[in-house]
């Protein structure tokens, strides 16, 4: 039996960034308040999680002012969504045990 556990991807080890990719795979974008919320997590430890994997390529934060308010959103890059989906399917084949 291959070892997959080989194949699991390092940069989705924390429960954060699992959770912030999961949300990211099914939404184009989301804004850092809604992201925060879904999270339950505080403004710091969210920008410490979005900076290793934006570091990583895996996502894009896009920053502006909308009226005078800024807003921060975050989105999945192509490399990314590969890196995430080939976790997944990492994890997917650890549990088959295949």
């Amino acid at each position: 039996m291959k070892n997959y556990i080989h194949n699991l991807n390092k940069a989705f080890e924390n429960r954060i960034r699992l959770g912030l990719m999961s949300v990211l795979m099914v939404n184009d974008s989301v804004d850092f308040s809604t992201m925060k919320e879904m999270l339950d997590i505080t403004d710091g430890n969210l920008a410490s999680h979005v900076t290793a994997l934006e570091k990583e390529g895996y996502i894009h934060v896009k920053k502006e002012f909308v009226g005078k308010k800024p807003l921060t959103t975050y989105s999945a890059t192509k490399v990314g969504m590969k890196a995430f989906n080939e976790h997944l399917d990492a994890l997917e084949k650890l549990l088959k045990g295949r």
